[in-house]
């Protein structure tokens, strides 16, 4: 096969991919996000650009949702509001160009970005099917979400990120990221590994598995919508992501596959499918 013919695949599928993740406006973002003069609130070089701007996030990503999905408040507030279901691939969108903006964009689009969530926050409300209330504003479940994005986003990256951040670089990311939960309202959002590990056990015995959470890991897990022929790399993914898990959240996981545990076979399966989306983005 030619370099030109391998030049055009590679390109076509970075354009494929990324419409899909950002959305049919994702080239416009891009350019606005990039392109515009004016100061950031991170530097390029830093932990949290390395980290946000890594292929390693569609690992990530997914991780994030099924941790996030074991805290009944914060999924019953999923499951009415979101609309994962209806428009899977519109909130994925919404929500890469949000950690797009908020990384890599200027102060003012991002704090715009800020601003627009923080509003939408305030309209989610309702009563969880064990009749407890809740609110997306609320500090507590607004950091309980930043804690599981947050580690998720860190964890994928030490596995399979190009590049995997040292001890200090781990730390630094957690700093930073903190500085966009606190714009968002969340309460004390960890700053360091040791305080999230702290953060980890104080929500603990507050997280369940329950109907919700179980119809979340299958729409992710069993029943996404895509082509037939993406299925077995979105299934190293999902097989990745699960992996990773703490192991006491990896039990509240229904997976039917048989490797619940990070595996060779799993491992390699998820550096390979991110190698190559890697490889396919940069040649969009």
């Amino acid at each position: 096969m030619s370099t030109r013919v391998v030049d055009d695949l590679r390109s076509r599928a970075g354009r494929a991919l990324f419409e899909r993740v950002a959305g049919p406006d994702g080239p416009a973002e891009r350019s606005r996000i990039h392109d515009t003069p004016g100061p950031r609130w991170f530097a390029p070089d830093s932990a949290i650009a390395r980290v946000h701007g890594d292929a390693s996030m569609f690992v990530g990503g997914l991780r994030a949702l099924l941790l996030q999905s074991l805290h009944p408040l914060a999924m019953a507030a999923v499951a009415a509001h979101s609309g994962y279901r209806g428009d899977p691939w519109g909130r994925l969108a919404r929500t890469s160009t949000f950690l797009a903006v908020t990384t890599f964009g200027t102060v003012e689009h991002a704090q715009q970005a800020i601003d627009v969530v923080r509003s939408v926050h305030v309209r989610v409300r309702g009563t969880a099917p064990d009749g407890r209330p809740y609110a997306a504003d609320d500090p507590w479940l607004l950091r309980w979400v930043h804690v599981a994005e947050a580690d998720s986003f860190l964890a994928a990256h030490q596995r399979y990120g190009e590049r995997p951040l040292d001890a200090a670089g781990c730390d630094e990311y957690l700093a930073q990221a903190a500085t966009i939960a606190d714009r968002l309202g969340a309460v004390d959002p960890p700053r360091s590994r040791a305080e999230l590990a702290r953060a980890f056990e104080e929500f603990r015995p507050q997280l369940a598995r329950t109907t919700e959470s179980d119809d979340v890991a299958r729409f992710l897990l069993s029943e996404p919508p895509l082509p037939f022929l993406a299925r077995g790399p979105y299934a190293a993914l999902g097989a990745a992501s699960v992996a990773s898990l703490p192991p006491w959240s990896r039990r509240m996981i229904p997976v039917r596959w048989p490797m619940r545990g990070e595996s060779v076979l799993v491992r390699a399966g998820g550096r390979t499918v991110t190698q190559a989306i890697r490889w396919a983005l940069a040649g969009s």
